[in-house]
């Protein structure tokens, strides 16, 4: 289908976009909940060294602490987790999923420290892009950063795309950009038009990060309502649609060939996560306790099906290798496939009481997303240890 074509600028402009800034001074902790996340400390020289060179870091096991180890934070005393993460303060009644650590297979991860993490990244931008997969992860990681200083203050801006969360004294900044494609969505004579060819309006959010974590895959697969787009677009022409591994290839090669062209690789570190797997089907694991992830409680060391997602990572996977630039590929599909217990399920903002009471009666359960505190501190724990020790 050909369409006249016009930039997006004018006709996004006309969008009122919420924006909000906070400034928060000493965050207040009940006295419990500062005790359980501690105090800032100084950069502990004694730190876990880092694993061995030709470790695989995403190849191992969750193992129980026995020690009864507990998060660095809660749901309560982070200043920044969306209600839809936050499983603690929805009710959740369980709490092993919040004991479980990851343990490669050949080698020790190094702790995450929050303080050491503030001290090396003193004066940068650490910038996460994606869709809320990535928020899930950006939220982590201020969380975790938050209850290495929790005194410190802090200044949280909200102007949808761009979500800015900065540690003043410690001038760090930690942000989330909201770019489920990645690639520019134009206006076109009222039509929502997915460019896979083009993401230079996007790529201004993030041309100056110092470190970049971007995700993208599970929004390319909607259809329907929850489709972003309304055609897509490359080299003047106009689809109503396309074999969406195709598409998710098209778009992915743009990005690439932008962050070969434009970043600097001497300044930036750039990462992709791969794809975050879902559990909405049971019969994907062992004695399931019901159709999906609601009521699990437990990780699987052993899936029926892996390969939710095996197209969209190989796609991650060959753009990544025909790149120019240096991308290292944060691989949490395998590790995350077995946490059928960590998702929020039912305990989410988006459920009433008596849904979460009674789960069958209506609404749709949250087996994508991930609970916080959860899953996401150990991709992080991950993302620590690629850019500080690997």
């Amino acid at each position: 289908m050909m369409l006249p074509s016009c930039r997006k600028s004018a006709a996004l402009a006309a969008v009122a976009l919420s924006s909000s800034v906070l400034l928060l001074h000493a965050f207040s902790l009940p006295a419990a909940s500062a005790l359980s996340v501690g105090l800032a400390r100084p950069h502990r020289h004694d730190a876990t060294p880092g694993p061995a060179a030709g470790c695989d870091v995403f190849s191992g096991s969750w193992v129980l602490d026995g020690g009864g180890g507990s998060a660095a934070y809660t749901g309560y005393n982070c200043p920044l987790i969306d209600a839809e993460f936050n499983c603690q303060l929805y009710g959740r009644p369980d709490s092993d999923y919040l004991r479980y650590v990851w343990k490669p297979a050949g080698c020790e991860l190094p702790r995450f420290d929050g303080a050491d993490f503030l001290t090396r990244m003193k004066g940068k931008t650490v910038m996460f892009v994606g869709d809320s997969l990535g928020r899930n992860q950006w939220e982590s990681l201020v969380c975790l950063l938050h209850a290495a200083a929790p005194q410190s203050p802090a200044q949280l801006v909200s102007a949808d795309p761009l979500y800015t969360y900065k540690f003043l004294e410690h001038q760090v900044t930690v942000s989330f950009y909201r770019a489920p494609y990645l690639v520019d969505i134009d206006m076109v004579q009222g039509k929502r038009v997915l460019m896979l060819d083009d993401i230079s309006e996007n790529a201004e959010a993030w041309r100056d990060a110092d470190v970049l974590s971007f995700n993208s895959g599970h929004w390319w697969t909607h259809t329907g309502s929850m489709q972003g787009w309304d055609y897509m677009g490359e080299s003047g022409r106009y689809y109503e649609d396309m074999d969406r591994t195709v598409a998710f290839q098209r778009g992915l090669t743009t990005w690439a060939n932008w962050v070969d062209l434009n970043l600097d690789q001497a300044k930036a570190r750039v990462f992709f996560q791969s794809m975050s797997p879902t559990h909405y089907s049971s019969k994907e694991w062992p004695n399931p306790v019901s159709k999906n992830c609601y009521g699990e409680t437990a990780p699987v060391t052993v899936l029926n099906s892996t390969g939710q997602a095996s197209g969209q990572d190989q796609v991650i996977q060959a753009v990544l290798r025909g790149m120019k630039s240096p991308v290292r590929l944060l691989d949490i599909t395998a590790l995350s496939a077995m946490r059928k217990d960590a998702h929020p399920s039912v305990y989410s903002g988006d459920f009433s009481p008596a849904q979460r009471a009674n789960p069958g009666a209506g609404g749709s359960v949250d087996c994508s997303h991930w609970c916080l505190p959860g899953l996401p501190d150990t991709w992080n724990q991950l993302f620590y240890t690629l850019l500080f020790y690997k």
